[in-house]
């Protein structure tokens, strides 16, 4: 199995930019696709971003798409997330979370792997 360690949130002005990271630890990185979750407030936690393993295919929920970028670096073993243009509704507690083998999905109950989520918060 795989742990999983988020890194980078904070406190930001809107149209500010931050860099998630996402530090993997067990076995073999490059065997899991990777997602980004968020969960704001009082909201279901939602999908932001996947990539496949390779890094070569991404995908993105529409609220982000155009902002944030997702990437990975499986000789680093992690995975990011950099976030451009952000805005007060992009406040949230952001997850990575990780499944064996198949890419794409959008689902929280389709990943097995999740990290303890860091914090986001994006002033107006």
């Amino acid at each position: 199995q795989v742990q999983l360690a988020e890194s980078g949130g904070g406190l930001v002005q809107a149209g500010d930019s931050l860099r998630l990271s996402c530090a993997a630890s067990g076995r073999t990185f490059s065997f899991y696709a990777m997602v980004w979750f968020r969960q704001a407030p009082g909201k279901e936690r939602e999908f932001v971003a996947g990539i496949s393993r390779s890094g070569d295919n991404t995908y993105y929920a529409d609220s982000v798409k155009g902002r944030f970028t997702i990437s990975r670096d499986n000789a680093k073993n992690t995975v990011y997330l950099q976030m451009n243009s952000l805005k007060p509704e992009d406040t949230a507690v952001y997850y990575c979370a990780a499944r064996l083998w198949v890419f794409g999905g959008t689902a929280q109950d389709e990943y097995n792997y999740w990290g303890q989520g860091t914090q986001v918060a994006v002033s107006s």
